[in-house]
């Protein structure tokens, strides 16, 4: 088949696709396109638009895709059998992505008999499975319980939009709240519902979900008691300690005094993911114990910007120093503007419902004071920008 008759098949169904695409993969098209030649290359031709040929998948990826097509039928009928248990399931991933180490010719590190074997083979040919696949293996590993594996699946950029819903779904009715924090921080395009259980999962979660927040404490701790190790590290350059410096004040800031659902909501207001538009819908859906839940966090924040004004955005502390948490740290901004969202979507009820009125006052008298400072900030400003000038 062309190319042509393939865009023009693809473009002529009308229908969603509800089974595996003939290309699963991302396929390489540098080879592909360099095959590609004019069907007719008379030099008279005048055309703007002309036929090419030589559309030709390479074996190796036309391989590589029916090993997935052969893979999604056998693990979709096993997983309907009551007798398909956890060992079996993870004998035919290991033998599934075998098979696709072998057609690329790719060695590995760890041998088949070691625990994280097939963690590693999903790290390194994690992209030879298409989403479809994809999507049936989080839902084996979510049924039997390998959370290891749905870790590294969202580590290694595995899981995409076609099934990241049911994946945040899943996990939070699993209680996996370290796994939800997983995919705030790795998957790139999580759908407005998503945000929005996420949200309120962690504004009111149930008893048995804390369980698992602990983890997430002891990632921030472990990070910040990291940062205070750069500080009084003597064999840093000047810039780096200094770096240093910046990054445990702000860990400081974002570790202390925050409850565990709340260290979970920080990835959530720090993530890319978190456009106004969405951000705004999930607020207007929020219940009146999750609208407090969300205020008294937001007030929180802006308590410590204004006990620690040095405290300032540190990404470069992440890839210098490697502390990773500066990057999932809310910036004032970031809260301010969810602050503005939150009156915005729910201020007939903040005015008619008395209980919210403390926390309301205290957080008006905490932008009042960050507001005189901003503007005296801004003043200075000015004032340095027109003596450079002058100078």
């Amino acid at each position: 088949m062309s190319l042509l008759e393939v865009i023009t098949k693809a473009s002529a169904n009308p229908s969603p696709l509800t089974s595996q695409s003939d290309y699963p993969i991302i396929l390489n098209s540098k080879p592909i396109l360099l095959n590609l030649k004019a069907q007719n290359e008379y030099p008279k031709d005048t055309s703007l638009v002309k036929r090419v040929e030589g559309w030709e998948i390479s074996q190796v990826d036309t391989e590589i895709m029916e090993l997935g097509k052969n893979f999604l039928k056998l693990l979709k009928r096993k997983l309907k059998n009551p007798n398909f248990n956890r060992d079996e399931f993870i004998g035919m991933l290991n033998s599934y992505m075998e098979k696709n180490r072998e057609k690329l010719g790719m060695s590995l590190r760890l041998n088949p008999s070691d625990e994280k074997y097939t963690r590693e083979l999903i790290e390194k040919l994690g992209f030879c499975m298409g989403p479809e696949v994809v999507g049936l293996v989080l839902e084996a590993c979510i049924a039997f319980e390998v959370w290891e594996l749905v870790e590294t699946l969202i580590v290694h950029g595995v899981v995409e939009h076609s099934c990241s819903s049911n994946l945040v779904y899943n996990l939070i009715e699993k209680k996996k709240s370290d796994l939800v924090c997983l995919c705030l921080k790795h998957v790139s395009d999580l759908q407005a519902s998503d945000i929005l259980c996420i949200l309120k999962y962690f504004l009111s979660p149930p008893k048995d979900a804390y369980k698992s927040m602990v983890s997430v404490r002891q990632e921030w701790e472990g990070q910040a008691l990291m940062a205070i190790e750069k500080v009084t590290d003597k064999s840093l350059s000047g810039k780096k300690s200094c770096l240093a410096k910046e990054a445990s004040i702000l860990l400081m800031v974002a570790h202390d005094e925050f409850s565990l659902p709340e260290l979970c909501l920080h990835f959530l207001l720090a993530s890319s993911n978190l456009d106004v538009l969405i951000l705004s819908s999930c607020v207007s859906k929020l219940n009146g114990s999750e609208m407090m839940g969300l205020i008294r966090y937001l007030g929180k924040w802006l308590k410590k910007y204004e006990k620690f004004p040095q405290a300032s955005p540190c990404l470069k502390a992440s890839s210098v120093l490697g502390l990773k948490a500066c990057e999932f740290i809310p910036t004032l901004e970031s809260i301010v503007k969810c602050l503005g969202l939150v009156l915005d979507e729910h201020f007939s009820s903040l005015v008619l419902h008395p209980e919210f009125h403390e926390e309301l006052r205290a957080i008006a008298g905490l932008t009042n004071s960050l507001t005189s400072e901003a503007r005296l900030c801004c003043s200075v400003a000015n004032v340095i920008e027109n003596l450079r000038t002058e100078l």
